[in-house]
């Protein structure tokens, strides 16, 4: 069997190490495509590759057609929207994330972000503290929890909303349970969001839901570009000079907020969320023992797609 890491952005060496450790020692081979630049070198790397690792890189109708061996794709991370599960499944392909692996690594950047913004973004001025302040967590998963976990420590008090997470599990943890996003961000001076990008979520941050945030709200982004509907963003904070946005994924209208809004927006360059030694070797061993339990015993545990 042929395991095939394809990564334009590499994971770090000592993650590849882990990787090749469980992938040899389970009796297969391994293969490498980091930095590469153009899709043929991904379209002739998966051609007898039996599973791939991957982690932003694209994965689509192209290339399950070229990949005539493959029965695994693991993206190492939490997010998939990268793979298209339909032709996956049309290919009688399975796709699995790591959850978990990267939620400590979101988190503490979340509220990092928030330190920084609730700061002034360390412009030397006075700013606010987050201790007393109300969080909403929007999607109370493995970041989630991590966010609660840590804002704790800053004295926050702590609201969630999720609509698939049982409302018993978030009260077990000490979080105040909201019934809808309205209630949620009604609720609250910061909003952390965790929210994955899908049809009913896309463009779902908008106008009408930020604009029921108290004075002086601050919005902070780890999860997904598509699911901010800019040009209503854009518009919420000409209207709302009190209000701050911050996001490790950089708007496509970037320039523009960063023109209008200097001083209550910041986007970091690339996303950073999972951006850490820890997560990147978490993640990548994570996907190397799923692909290795997936084709030794079938093991479907973290599978994405039907």
């Amino acid at each position: 069997m042929k395991v095939l890491i394809a990564t334009d952005k590499p994971f770090a060496k000592v993650a590849v190490d882990g990787i090749r450790k469980e992938i040899e020692a389970a009796g297969f081979e391994l293969a490498l495509l980091e930095k590469y630049t153009e899709k043929a070198q991904l379209l002739d790397a998966v051609k007898d590759a039996n599973a791939i690792i991957i982690r932003s890189d694209i994965i689509d109708a192209e290339v399950l057609d070229a990949a005539k061996e493959l029965k695994i794709v693991v993206r190492a991370g939490a997010g998939y929207d990268n793979v298209d599960l339909e032709a996956a499944t049309a290919h009688q392909v399975c796709v699995m994330n790591t959850p978990g692996q990267n939620a400590n690594a979101v988190a503490e950047l979340a509220l990092g972000m928030m330190v920084y913004a609730v700061r002034n973004f360390y412009n030397g001025t006075s700013g606010t503290e987050l201790m007393g302040k109300k969080l909403g967590i929007h999607a109370y998963g493995n970041v989630g929890r991590n966010v609660a976990r840590i804002a704790r420590g800053f004295g926050m008090e702590i609201y969630a909303y999720d609509a698939f997470c049982p409302k018993e599990v978030m009260e077990s943890e000490g979080v105040i349970v909201c019934d809808s996003a309205d209630e949620l961000y009604k609720a609250c001076d910061v909003v952390s969001l965790h929210i994955p990008a899908t049809a009913e979520t896309k463009n779902s941050i908008n106008y009408a839901l930020l604009n029921g945030m108290p004075k002086g709200g601050l919005l902070v982004n780890t999860a997904r570009k598509e699911v901010i509907n800019e040009a209503e963003v854009l518009k919420l904070m000409a209207d709302r000079p009190d209000f701050k946005y911050v996001t490790d994924i950089m708007p496509a209208a970037h320039a523009e907020f960063a023109e209008k809004f200097a001083g209550r927006y910041f986007a970091t360059p690339k996303k950073m969320g999972a951006q850490t030694a820890e997560a990147n070797i978490n993640a990548g061993i994570a996907a190397a023992k799923q692909i290795v339990g997936f084709l030794k015993d079938g093991c479907e545990k973290f599978r994405v797609n039907k």
